[in-house]
């Protein structure tokens, strides 16, 4: 019987495993796997020996599931680690609880007529108030 504990340990261990993995191989892509620490390097070279056995998806996985188990007793997990499901690289196949992204629908705007909305002064009105006033100071002080 697998407890919460150590399945919440293994999740973290597979996510941690996955992240890694993908950071290594694209370092390695770039000419930077000298920079690595020890274990990545030994997790790549384990890498492009399966990689000699099987397609790239395979190799990926099992060195994935090398690096899983380590991190797994790594960060306390007590036992065997449990059986984490396989990742597919299809995100189309995956049915986990990814939710596409989609705009929200634009708000309409509230229109002039509305019992809410404010009585609006058109342009040539406040020009003609400022007008009278303008006249009216100069008026005033003669």
């Amino acid at each position: 019987m697998i407890k919460a504990a150590d399945m919440l340990i293994a999740r973290r261990a597979d996510t941690r495993a996955r992240a890694d993995f993908a950071t290594w191989k694209m370092l390695a892509k770039l000419n930077g796997a000298s920079a690595l620490p020890a274990e990545a390097q030994g997790f790549l070279v384990s890498y492009k020996q399966l990689l000699e056995k099987m397609t790239d998806t395979d190799a990926s996985e099992a060195t994935i599931q090398l690096m899983y188990k380590s991190y797994y007793a790594e960060m306390g997990g007590a036992g065997t680690p449990p059986e984490i499901p396989a990742r597919s690289s299809d995100p189309a196949a995956d049915n986990g609880n990814v939710t596409a992204f989609r705009r929200p629908p634009a708000k309409p705007k509230a229109a002039a007529s509305g019992p809410q909305a404010k009585p609006r002064l058109p342009v040539a009105l406040i020009f003609a108030c400022l007008v009278v006033v303008y006249v009216g100071i100069r008026y005033y002080w003669r």
